[in-house]
């Protein structure tokens, strides 16, 4: 049987466990060591009823601008109890990369717009050609999240309107899984947030840092990475797309 190009490296993943699952199994299969600790839990946001008053005016926006699986899924449900599943159907769809259009085609949703460069300004920059002045796009997203994308869209002239459709709490690590970071330290660190890496940071200091510096560190896109460094702990490899396969090729040239 042929060895894994991740054979006995140990990989530590950051992710919520929502979006850990798919990472974890090909690293595995690739032979990798995985210690899954995710540093954020996602929750609904404090106040669902901005989300709920967007879902059941659809219609009125020229566009919806989903930047992560995550928003995807909290506007389905807003849908979904609102009873706008149609419109939604109905609604221009633009997508911030591949993975989150898969998450959209899952429920039945096809995106009219999918960015090639996985950021705010990359999908911003993909609907400007399907967007006029004075238009209004609906823009659900993080509630403690960032704000390229709507700000990159105001740039092009258009409102936004920018509601909270979910939002991540940290976490604490716990004593038993310090004891295990500290016995067996990751070779390999795979960072999918500025978020992750803030949060895992803020609750190791001081012994996080030197576990992260001794590792290779990687980032799924370039947001994620402009905020390694900006950690002072700069990503060896940037992931070439935000997907768990491009994750995986990531790792496995930062283990070389």
């Amino acid at each position: 049987m042929t060895a894994g190009r991740l054979e006995a490296v140990r990989v530590l993943v950051t992710r919520p466990r929502e979006r850990a699952e798919a990472l974890c199994f090909l690293l595995e299969d690739e032979g990798a060591q995985v210690c899954s600790l995710p540093m954020l839990e996602l929750l609904p946001p404090e106040d669902p009823r901005p989300l709920q008053a967007a879902a059941d005016h659809l219609s009125h926006y020229a566009f919806v601008a989903l930047a992560s699986e995550s928003a995807v899924q909290a506007l389905h449900e807003a849908c979904r109890q609102v009873g706008t599943l149609d419109q939604l159907k109905a609604a221009r769809i633009a997508a911030v990369g591949a993975r989150t259009a898969r998450a959209l085609e899952d429920l039945g949703l096809i995106a009219l717009v999918v960015a090639q460069r996985p950021t705010g300004e990359g999908l911003a920059e993909a609907m400007r050609p399907h967007l006029e002045p004075g238009q209004e796009v609906l823009v659900p997203g993080a509630q403690d999240g960032r704000h390229e994308l709507a700000l990159a869209l105001e740039g092009a002239g258009v409102s936004v309107a920018r509601v909270a459709a979910y939002r991540s709490q940290k976490r604490a690590i716990a004593p038993e899984d310090r004891a295990q970071l500290e016995a067996s330290p990751p070779q390999v660190t795979v960072f999918a947030s500025p978020r992750t890496a803030e949060a895992f940071l803020e609750a190791s200091e001081p012994w996080g840092r030197a576990l992260l510096e001794n590792a290779a560190r990687v980032a799924i896109g370039p947001t994620t990475a402009a905020a390694l460094d900006e950690l002072g702990l700069s990503a060896k490899v940037v992931a070439t797309e935000p997907t768990a396969e491009a994750l995986v090729e990531a790792a496995v040239l930062a283990a070389r």
